[in-house]
């Protein structure tokens, strides 16, 4: 223990908090790592270009082209994020022995050696149908698409990955977040707004009629405000799916990217969370329009964090990672965004949750204001320090010498 959290320690202990056990909270809290930030979404098809509205900006070297590859990235990555992690995968990273596979006929065989890569590691694996960047879903439409055989072929790839996830939930023990988002949408002001979504809605209901352990599998839908191509009207919005989710009892997750530039998710939790038992969330960094900048310590992302902490949810919020960044070395903005997070959580973990609340129901705003700017002020560094020192890693910008080094090592020499 050092000095300088000897004295951070007593700090927090003269508000009521107890590092210790905040500590040891927070190295049980996971944080699910999206896979797609190793390899710019390109996953293992060669189905051609992204699509979709998605786009990975940069050509930063040393990007991943093979399982091998991302997974040795992976295990870079973890091994400098002190606590504890799941894998998110998209269907695009099944693994094939021999001929690749349609997806709509995708088994648990070919996302084998992601489960036994998790078994050696403790981790558990989330896994998304993949509804984008493939020649069925061209015209932009997948799951609320007029054409009932290509609307066919993605029911049967939703159905086939939440088989594989059950899968997943039983052979690891750790229950597969299944999680379905869709591009669809119209570029200009639609003609009819209903028959799409109602063709989704019938989509999504032969999806979920089978039924699986809960304890292996879990479903959540993700909306959208709009993507590129899709700027007028998008069939997935957050109204249909918060609907569709409490009637059907599946859980909405929530991507603070998704939303108008002056929403914020961190408003939405409280609601969310009174009215279901559960909710997620893909966390990222929105910038004017684009969702998926590295996640940075900002003020949304601590207030994230602290919806979460004050409504006693870390076992009711399921946090998940989404962003894609080329333009960077790709392994350090895993690590700073997954940090990034971690921090936010025990930076809400320190507030003193019990006195402001108190404070606000006897009307002093003046003692809120007061105490909310002082705590910014307050030591979390020093506990922060402590907490990653617990985990046997480095705690200050000294790990980017070891990616640094990875990269000089691996990355450099991927042509």
């Amino acid at each position: 223990m050092s000095e300088r959290y000897f004295y951070a320690k007593a700090a927090y202990a003269a508000l009521g908090i107890d590092t210790e056990k905040v500590i040891e909270q927070l190295k049980g809290v996971k944080i699910s790592l999206h896979c797609w930030q190793g390899d710019d979404v390109s996953g293992f098809e060669d189905c051609g270009a992204l699509s979709g509205g998605i786009q990975a900006t940069g050509n930063y070297p040393g990007k991943a082209r093979s399982a091998e590859e991302l997974m040795a990235d992976l295990d870079k990555a973890l091994s400098l994020m002190p606590g504890a992690h799941k894998i998110n995968l998209h269907a695009s990273y099944a693994i094939f022995d021999g001929e690749p596979v349609s997806r709509d006929k995708l088994e648990p065989e070919h996302f084998a050696k992601w489960v036994e890569f998790a078994k050696e590691r403790g981790l558990g694996l989330d896994i998304n149908p993949t509804l984008f960047s493939h020649p069925m879903a061209a015209d932009g439409l997948t799951l609320s698409h007029p054409d009932e055989k290509i609307r066919r072929f993605w029911i049967d790839h939703c159905k086939a990955m939440r088989k594989i996830g059950a899968y997943f939930g039983k052979e690891l023990g750790i229950t597969c977040v299944n999680n379905i988002w869709i591009p669809d949408g119209y570029k200009d002001t639609p003609a009819d707004r209903l028959g799409p979504r109602q063709r989704l809605k019938a989509s999504l209901d032969e999806i979920l009629s089978e039924k699986y352990d809960p304890s292996y599998l879990v479903d959540t839908v993700e909306s959208k405000v709009f993507g590129i191509g899709v700027e007028s009207y998008t069939v997935g919005s957050h109204e249909f799916y918060m609907n569709y989710a409490a009637k059907n009892n599946i859980i909405c997750l929530l991507d603070n990217g998704h939303y108008h530039p002056t929403e914020v998710v961190s408003d939405k939790i409280p609601s969310m969370l009174l009215f279901s038992d559960k909710i997620a969330l893909h966390v990222t960094r929105g910038v004017r329009w684009d969702s998926d900048h590295v996640v940075t310590f900002d003020d949304e992302l601590k207030e994230i964090a602290k919806e979460i902490v004050r409504c006693d949810a870390l076992d009711r919020v399921l946090i998940a990672l989404d962003y894609f960044d080329a333009s960077i070395n790709r392994i350090a903005a895993w690590i700073i965004g997954e940090r990034n997070m971690r921090k936010a959580l025990l930076y809400a973990m320190l507030q003193p949750y019990a006195q402001l609340k108190a404070m606000q129901d006897e009307g002093d705003f003046t003692g809120i204001l007061t105490m909310s700017e002082e705590l910014k002020f307050y030591p979390f560094a020093d506990i922060w320090e402590e907490y990653c020192e617990r985990c046997g890693m480095p705690a200050r910008e000294s790990w980017l010498e070891e990616i640094r080094q990875y990269e000089k090592d691996v990355l450099s020499k991927r042509a």
